[in-house]
């Protein structure tokens, strides 16, 4: 018996990650607003009542794809953000953990950009508090550095958002960046780099 459930709930995972999967390609070309129910299962080859044994609405599924497009992304920038030598070395291993994440997931990547700003509420929420998460992780390895002795909280964590939405600048800027020569994205790591420094170097003089 608990084999037999055991396949089943296999099989049920296998359907969910199959409508997240066709979703994200559909979405290549579209926005989550305009993304049909039906669209998506017939991508799939299931009924759309099949559908709801996995998610109540579109709104729902989009919750689920920024989940997977940034859940697994916070251990990651914890260990970018953890104290470093230096600034430059906080920054070169920052500047390799998005491009990295670009070039494997580019198709998240864009949903992110696209849809952080897009006409679905629930999801906008769900970025928002994603990138909430990020900047009171980044806060809190912030704060052990020297450098934030006399910070308030309220600074430290303007300063970790400052971080995050340079994170996603930058993020944008390697996507753009995909399809171009190694020089072109070899420029990106520089003006990434420089707009970085330029946090740091603000941080550094703060509290003047």
């Amino acid at each position: 018996m608990s084999h037999t459930l055991g396949i089943r709930q296999a099989q049920k995972q296998k359907t969910r990650q199959a409508l997240l999967d066709a979703a994200l390609g559909l979405l290549e070309e579209q926005s989550l607003s305009s993304l049909g129910l039906r669209e998506v299962t017939r991508a799939v080859g299931v009924a759309p009542t099949a559908f709801y044994r996995h998610f109540r609405s579109i709104p729902d599924l989009g919750v689920a794809l920024v989940e997977e497009a940034l859940g697994s992304l916070h251990p990651m920038i914890r260990t970018t953000v953890t104290a470093a030598d230096n600034s430059e070395e906080r920054i070169a291993r920052a500047i390799e953990l998005i491009a990295g994440h670009v070039d494997a997931f580019p198709a998240h990547v864009r949903f992110i950009a696209r849809e952080r700003h897009g006409g679905v509420q629930p999801v906008r929420d769900a970025i928002r508090d994603q990138l909430a998460r990020f900047a009171e992780e980044v806060k809190d390895e912030l704060a052990k550095d020297r450098e934030s002795a006399g910070w308030s909280e309220d600074d430290l964590l303007m300063l970790a958002h400052l971080y995050v939405d340079q994170m996603l600048i930058t993020a944008s800027l390697f996507l753009e960046a995909m399809e171009d020569t190694e020089e072109d994205r070899e420029r990106v790591v520089q003006v990434a780099s420089r707009q970085m420094r330029l946090i740091s170097i603000g941080r550094h003089h703060w509290l003047d």
